[in-house]
């Protein structure tokens, strides 16, 4: 992994005592003294700073969070399915969870792209099919091809659990990829939440990755023949 710069950043609530401490000496009507001016020098010095994180920003860092919002989106469709396809408790268990952790990491990054004056991308669902402002959900590393999407919706019980399970693999493998990748890119990961991001996504869809997988094998009853991955490859 490239090396990555820190910055030093006033934590909020410093800056919330300075910001109110200096407008208090400036609310008197008089000259602010010594530690007056010293207050307003370091609110002058936070503002600085944070203008320069949120204006200093790299473009793998927009690319990777804009493509990982349309990623996640199709995670939850994926794992929206759950409760009316017969999932298992376990797998019940386990898509509330994916959803509850995506649903909040899509608001952060737009969040992150909104505090950075970017385009934040407009999800829509319509049934199994995701949209992207307006149009076609770009294909993301991982993500399911519309004949996986139409056989994980088909399949019910054991088998729904089975495909679920192998295709969010598949699909957490494409995060991991897409993180390894930022990380990878020269002079992307440089802005301190996005890299906390990036590493907390790569960490968390590893250890599902490895639940899944104890689940799968775990699954009784499985039907003979080619496995979901093995009838439609991920492109």
């Amino acid at each position: 992994m490239k090396k990555r710069q820190t910055r030093w950043i006033l934590p909020c609530t410093v800056a919330l005592a300075l910001t109110a401490c200096a407008s208090g000496q400036r609310s008197t009507g008089t000259s602010p003294g010594p530690e007056g001016r010293e207050l307003e020098r370091l609110e002058a010095l936070f503002q600085a700073r944070a203008d320069s994180v949120t204006s200093n920003v790299s473009e793998a860092d927009v690319e990777f969070m804009t493509g990982m919002i349309s990623h996640h989106a199709q995670a939850l469709v994926m794992s929206g399915l759950a409760p009316t396809h017969g999932a298992s408790p376990q797998m019940r268990i386990l898509t509330s969870r994916i959803i509850n952790a995506q649903t909040d990491e899509i608001a952060f990054m737009q969040a992150w792209l909104r505090d950075r004056q970017r385009h934040v991308p407009e999800v829509e669902v319509d049934g199994l099919t995701l949209t992207i402002d307006g149009g076609p959900a770009p294909r993301m590393h991982g993500m399911l091809s519309d004949a996986q999407m139409q056989e994980l919706a088909a399949a019910r019980g054991v088998e729904w659990d089975r495909v679920f399970l192998t295709y969010m693999i598949q699909h957490h493998e494409g995060a991991v990829t897409m993180v390894s990748d930022l990380f990878a890119t020269d002079g992307a990961a440089n802005d301190d939440i996005a890299f906390k991001m990036a590493s907390d996504i790569q960490v968390d869809q590893r250890s599902e990755i490895r639940r899944m997988k104890r689940m799968l094998e775990e699954i009784a009853g499985r039907p003979e023949g080619p496995s979901p991955q093995d009838r439609h490859p991920s492109p």
